[in-house]
């Protein structure tokens, strides 16, 4: 088989597979063996560099997927012999948190960005629907109940159970929120549903506190946690969107190869959203109910979303400016069939 590369070279991978297939065939018996001497040791991490540089090659210039796929479940098991087990390195930690993380978050920007704000905008028109029609409100709320939620529910909510088990509570629920709409994002519905609940819930909690005067109450509780909170959720419905649109536009890939590669980069957002909702947790435990001054809670919730949005749009930024991925790495992917560009 005779292959154009990239660069107009021809590559006859026959010819090429052949004269490399000794040291395929060797590293693969190095790799089966249980025990290794230090000669075989040294020999197998330079026939892994050697066979890497084949599989690279082979990728850019004669992509055929069953020596592709061959090539790369070699060279993932001799890297498992070589380490013993797959082991998680700050090198490792630190590049999900300074290139995989945000970057991805900057590539999906459109899409939680829209979606945060739609669901505002649906939210404050649902706010203002309800504050102006009382028999709304009672449709929610029955009327001898309302003056309770207004008066003592709502700012008890947030200080009703330790500030410690409030924090883990919320962090689970909301982290649990997050997963779903991207574990869903691909049917896409479900994740319309769950957005349109929380818009709901918010756009007549606010209705119904402004009605009677507690515009200030409602912000002042609201605000401190909800800014980062909201963002996230919105984040991840965003991405779960996106995730369904994967299918239904693959652009010029494989739909299967589409998806596998947004679910994997989908993965990235959804890990990461569980410590920024755990950070909105720890706001909504300790500083929401505290005695700060209204000013002072807002003020720690603009911080905290600055915070964000400038983690996103800096440091994302620039990562998908020096064209990093929020993939796994080239080894760690199945191999895929070659498209028309």
């Amino acid at each position: 088989m005779r292959h154009s590369g990239q660069y107009g070279v021809v590559v006859d991978l026959d010819a090429y597979a052949a004269a490399h297939q000794g040291e395929w065939d060797r590293l693969r018996a190095l790799v089966r063996r249980r025990r290794l001497s230090g000669e075989e040791s040294d020999e197998l991490l330079d026939l892994y560099q050697r066979v890497a540089t084949h599989l690279s090659q082979i990728r850019s210039s004669a992509p055929d997927p069953t020596v592709v796929q061959m090539l790369s479940g070699l060279l993932a098991d001799a890297r498992t012999k070589a380490m013993g087990v797959r082991t998680a390195s700050w090198d490792g930690v630190g590049r999900f948190f300074a290139i995989q993380l945000p970057g991805m978050l900057y590539r999906t920007r459109a899409w939680w960005l829209t979606t945060l704000v739609v669901n505002l905008a649906v939210a404050f028109a649902i706010g203002v629907w309800v504050n102006r029609h009382p028999g709304v409100q009672t449709s929610f709320v029955p009327a001898k109940e309302l003056q309770n939620l207004v008066q003592h529910e709502f700012a008890g909510y947030y200080s009703q159970y330790a500030a410690q088990d409030f924090a883990a509570r919320v962090w689970t629920n909301n982290a649990w929120i997050a997963a779903v709409c991207i574990a869903t994002g691909v049917l896409g519905l479900p994740v319309i549903y769950l957005l349109w609940m929380n818009t709901l819930n918010v756009g007549v909690m606010g209705g119904i506190m402004t009605a009677h005067g507690k515009t200030a109450e409602f912000f002042g509780l609201i605000l401190p946690h909800g800014m980062l909170e909201l963002t996230a959720v919105f984040v991840a419905a965003g991405v779960g969107l996106r995730l369904c649109w994967s299918w239904i536009d693959p652009g010029p890939r494989r739909r299967a190869d589409a998806l596998a590669e947004e679910v994997r980069s989908s993965a990235v957002v959804a890990l990461g959203l569980v410590l920024v909702l755990l950070v909105s947790g720890v706001i909504e435990a300790f500083v929401t109910p505290s005695g700060l001054p209204t000013w002072a809670r807002i003020g720690i919730g603009v911080l905290a979303e600055l915070a964000f949005l400038a983690y996103v749009f800096v440091v994302g930024r620039h990562a998908v400016l020096a064209g990093e991925s929020s993939d796994v790495d080239d080894l760690d992917r199945s191999a895929v069939a070659p498209v028309a560009a």
